[in-house]
């Protein structure tokens, strides 16, 4: 006769502790096998509904139908490579004048400084050289690893496509295998799960297509008004920064100031860019974000946040770009598994996305219009009212 053994609270939160140090310390130590098999998953949902075209409409054999999905995404990463490999290679030969901008830019600071702070030129420039003395020697080997990093990413991105052509050629063996992990009683909850989770991750990479396309169409255009001289390469450049939540988009202002100096050391060109930018990522926090992105995975900022840091932490630019879907994936898991919904819940964002305010929508955190609450029998004076936001006892029968 099969016994049930209970663990108390103590022995339970230390077999969740040593599960997640184990997951960490693994994804750590084998992120340039994981991250390239996890793109490969991420892409290979995205690509089937075009191999599910190719099959059911144009009458393609399925192993051909897949050599054609991926070759199609292949193409498509090396043409935007290739553009920006032909723009990138025209930004370089104005280094020089960017470099005299940047010279004039930096001689009007220390003007301004020595006219307001009474520090003379030699002794500004005493005090960068003292502070950029070691800031170069460290850059130099953080220069040196970063090329390494970069070029093995690049092996293991080359993988990419290899394991999304396997994915989809044995999308049904993996299936299958997954069938037979669990009982025939749990086969329902794994389709669910499994249709969930294709649907919440298409759903975001698309949701992530339509604004990459939108971001980088408003940079170049608001780009072009004020003048800038790459204005399309950098709003292709600002779209797939912006991928990366957070933090890509500094990057891109970064190097669109850099770029605005090509064109003339004219202070106002700076300024213009700098307005373009924040005019752009207002649209897209306000309005692409909430309709196209936010929509489709309902994830709260606080937990986007800590899962972007703990993946750039174990993996990266590549594990920043990955923290969102994966959460998405556990979300789908732990609503679904008795035991673990309070961790999905967690994870969610039920919060009210907007209010009216003299006719104007504008967005909404309070927590006193949410979804879900939770009553106690008013009758039983003793006892205590629980809502999403109080955990106080009941006034009203005391």
């Amino acid at each position: 006769m099969n016994e049930i053994y209970k663990f108390p609270f103590y022995a339970k939160l230390a077999f969740v502790l040593l599960s997640l140090i184990s997951i960490f310390f693994i994804f750590y130590i084998g992120q340039g096998i994981i991250i390239p098999i996890l793109m490969a998953i991420l892409f290979s949902i995205l690509l089937r509904p075009i191999m599910l075209f190719l099959k059911s409409k144009l009458r393609f054999p399925h192993i051909l139908a897949v050599i054609v999905s991926v070759l199609l995404f292949v193409m498509f990463i090396v043409g935007i490579i290739t553009f920006l490999s032909w723009q990138i290679s025209d930004f370089v030969s104005d280094w020089d004048k960017i470099q005299t901008n940047i010279k004039i830019h930096i001689a009007n600071i220390q003007m301004y400084v020595r006219d307001h702070f009474n520090i003379s030129t030699k002794e500004q420039e005493e005090y960068i050289n003292s502070a950029t003395s070691d800031s170069l020697k460290s850059g130099k080997e953080m220069l040196g690893s970063t090329l390494m990093s970069f070029t093995d990413t690049l092996f293991n991105l080359a993988l990419v496509p290899i394991y999304m052509f396997l994915l989809l050629l044995y999308r049904t063996h993996f299936i299958k295998f997954m069938c037979k992990l669990f009982k025939p009683q749990h086969h329902e909850k794994l389709q669910n799960i499994l249709g969930n989770v294709k649907v919440a991750v298409k759903s975001y990479l698309v949701g992530l297509t339509i604004q990459l396309i939108s971001v980088a169409t408003l940079t170049s255009i608001g780009l072009s008004i004020v003048g800038v001289k790459y204005a399309i390469l950098l709003g292709v450049i600002t779209g797939i920064l912006n991928l990366i939540p957070y933090v890509g988009i500094m990057f891109a202002y970064v190097i669109s100031i850099f770029a605005s100096l090509t064109g003339s050391p004219d202070l106002s060109l700076v300024i213009g860019v700098l307005v373009v930018n924040a005019v752009v990522q207002f649209i897209d926090n306000n309005i692409l974000v909430p309709m196209v992105v936010s929509s489709k995975v309902e994830i709260n900022a606080f937990v986007s946040i800590v899962g972007i840091i703990i993946g750039g932490s174990l993996a990266g630019v590549a594990g920043m770009f990955l923290a969102i879907p994966l959460i998405a994936i556990l979300k789908v898991i732990f609503d679904r598994i008795e035991g673990l919904q309070a961790w999905g819940y967690l994870m969610g964002d039920d919060l009210p996305k907007t209010y009216e305010w003299r006719h104007i929508r504008l967005p909404l955190y309070n927590f006193e219009n949410a979804t879900d609450t939770i009553n106690v029998n008013q009758e039983e004076v003793s006892k205590t009212i629980f809502t999403e936001t109080t955990t106080g006892p009941d006034t009203k029968n005391e």
